[in-house]
């Protein structure tokens, strides 16, 4: 799972980190965003359950969906 800042919301870390980035010459890196990664192991064999499982999971508790988007994968 992927967490960002939805974009128009002020990140002020990935500001930082792209002021940094200028200041050690690397000026053609911008806009830079911060996010958070997660790996969760779910034990369900049926893949819509598990995609719900994990979509509950973004909804109620990783991911703060009024300032974050969120996305995942399946494997």
């Amino acid at each position: 799972m992927h967490v960002t800042l939805k974009q128009g919301i002020l990140d002020p870390q990935g500001k930082a980190i792209e002021h940094a980035l200028d200041s050690l010459g690397f000026k053609n890196a911008g806009n830079v965003r911060v996010g958070k990664y997660m790996e969760v192991d779910v034990n369900e064999t049926d893949r819509a359950k598990a995609d719900a499982a994990v979509k509950a999971m973004c909804e109620k508790l990783l991911a703060n969906t009024i300032v974050e988007e969120y996305r995942y994968e399946l494997q």
